[in-house]
């Protein structure tokens, strides 16, 4: 069994500067979990205690059922790869995948063996013989991976790996990735900062600030019900767009109140939570996809709609981005190619109401989730 436990884990380094704080992660066998969040948030920081290759503060790590906290690297069967990839520079591909096992003595036909499986897997064959140096960022990951692979752990750390490719191979490298982890059924714990990565690669992600887990959601779970604004802003590009409103009610219906516009909140959307926020300050959250501006939505949504100035418009072939200030917000809106709005028009736009989100102003929490 390779599932991990991290139970009430912290990181405090010299100076009580916490890195990480309280973190309880249950990851299953032959899982892939995704650790997200900006630079900072302590997502290599979890990684590297995972590794044995930061002592930990307070708390409790199992690997299966054994602690490990004061069980070195090397043994707690786990195979990490690193962002700059870690190769000998003077060794070629087949050494630097073998050198572990040579340092573990083992015997010689096993390694070839090995070695030689992994690199199938990996399509790098035709470049046992060269050298670092000789390779492409790509296959310098590829010969990273089939280092990790060789030792046949029981859980792959991966701490960035894709972050030094250009974007067209990380596109692929990613996929590459999905389908390892499907053939090698090992858990596979994965660092980013990447949101894109992360919501592609993910069976699960745990999304990170400032030291603390946010949330843990499937990708989908996360992108519909985020917890809170942090996590609403993070997961999504373009992100979630965000505009202060009042909650009023007729006794008939809630609305939102912003910008001299009445928005209709559709009956049941937010239960019993949204009536103890009538006469109080809220946040709005509505993504860009949630935004329309074509004449079959608007009269769709017209309990919704008002008018916002374009300030660019974004052709993107397959969508629109139409960027707009409403107020002293700025909106961003993804809309059909058929979109003639342009910059300097005062464009009538609606939410699909039915895809907002409303946060508590103060707490950032979301109010229905």
């Amino acid at each position: 069994m390779a599932s991990i436990s991290l139970r009430s884990i912290s990181k405090v380094y010299p100076g009580n500067v916490t890195a990480v704080k309280e973190c309880n992660l249950e990851i299953s066998d032959k899982e892939f979990v995704i650790l997200v969040g900006p630079s900072g948030c302590g997502k290599s920081t979890t990684l590297r205690m995972i590794a044995g290759l930061e002592d930990i503060s307070d708390g409790e790590l199992y690997i299966g059922d054994r602690l490990v906290n004061d069980v070195p690297p090397k043994d707690r069967d786990i195979a990490m790869v690193f962002q700059n990839y870690a190769l000998y520079p003077h060794m070629t591909v087949y050494k630097n995948m073998a050198f572990g096992l040579e340092m573990r003595k083992m015997a010689k036909d096993d390694i070839e063996k090995r070695v030689r499986e992994a690199a199938k897997v990996l399509d790098i064959e035709h470049l046992l013989d060269r050298k670092p140096k000789a390779l492409s960022g790509g296959q310098r990951q590829r010969v990273a991976l089939g280092r990790a692979m060789v030792r046949q752990p029981a859980v792959f750390l991966l701490d960035e790996p894709l972050s030094n490719l250009d974007a067209k191979l990380r596109t692929s490298m990613r996929t590459e990735l999905i389908k390892l982890h499907k053939q090698l059924e090992t858990t596979f714990i994965y660092v980013t900062h990447d949101q894109t990565e992360a919501m592609t690669m993910g069976d699960r992600i745990v999304v990170m600030n400032d030291g603390l887990v946010q949330q843990v959601d499937s990708p989908n779970v996360l992108y519909n019900s985020p917890c809170n604004i942090f996590v609403a802003g993070f997961i999504g590009s373009p992100q979630m767009n965000f505009l202060d409103a009042s909650v009023v009610s007729d006794d008939k219906a809630y609305s939102l109140q912003t910008g001299g516009y009445s928005l209709l909140i559709p009956e049941g959307r937010f239960g019993n939570s949204i009536s103890q926020y009538v006469g109080k300050e809220v946040t709005i959250g509505i993504r860009p996809e949630d935004i329309y501006d074509d004449e079959a939505s608007l009269s769709l949504h017209s309990e919704s709609s008002f008018k916002a100035k374009v300030e660019v418009s974004e052709q993107l072939g397959s969508d629109v981005y139409l960027h707009l200030s409403f107020e002293d917000s700025m909106l961003t809106a993804r809309v059909e190619p058929s979109s003639t709005a342009k910059a300097g028009d005062e464009q009538e736009i609606a939410f699909d109401m039915k895809k907002i989100h409303i946060f508590d102003k103060e707490t950032g929490v979301a109010i229905f989730h």
